[in-house]
């Protein structure tokens, strides 16, 4: 079975990528999202992203690798793009931060794929992540597994896990930015 190291961003959008992706990959998840804010943010994220690994595939031997949290790292991808609409140009440059970093991670470890959970979000533009992907893939000698999680009920099935496993369910991506254009809009 190929092996897969798979950018998780969250449990949430990870449940349905992972039911589907256990049945065709060997997978290692990689928590890697330094644009979540505060740290108890990412923290909390992170623990229910190994809450659900543990409780939904018990005997998978799934490992979760947790990525650094360097804030600055995300700051200074974001810089001069702060007051750009969610889903522009700075999400972008956020996707790009991310996979670059678990394309090198694919590419050390010899993984025979990488990919993300985050095509499984209407919010996320999966034609720019599969773009960004493929494009890292050349320069890291790893292959990208291109995907739009959203599509065939994915995101649907993906609340359903969420409710069956009780996970923290966030209204926003976790960046500042995000967040601040989440309560204006409320």
């Amino acid at each position: 079975m190929p092996s897969l190291l798979l950018h998780a961003c969250c449990a949430p959008c990870s449940s349905a990528c992972l039911e589907y992706l256990y049945k065709h990959f060997k997978i290692t998840v990689f928590y890697y999202n330094p644009n979540i804010s505060p740290k108890e943010e990412f923290d909390k994220r992170l623990n229910e992203e190994k809450r659900l690994v543990a409780e939904m595939l018990p005997n998978s031997e799934i490992e979760v690798i947790e990525g650094e949290y360097n804030y600055n790292d995300f700051l200074e991808t974001a810089k001069g793009l702060e007051d750009v609409p969610e889903g522009g140009e700075r999400c972008f440059k956020c996707y790009r931060l991310r996979l670059e970093k678990t394309a090198r991670l694919a590419g050390e470890k010899n993984f025979d794929y990488f990919c993300t959970t985050l095509s499984i979000s209407p919010l996320k533009n999966s034609q720019k992540i599969n773009e960004i992907g493929l494009e890292i893939a050349e320069k890291y000698g790893v292959k990208w597994l291109p995907s739009d999680f959203k599509k065939k009920e994915g995101y649907k099935r993906s609340i359903e896990l969420s409710k069956q496993y009780s996970l923290y369910r966030q209204n926003f991506c976790g960046c500042v930015f995000s967040e601040k254009e989440e309560n204006e809009n409320e």
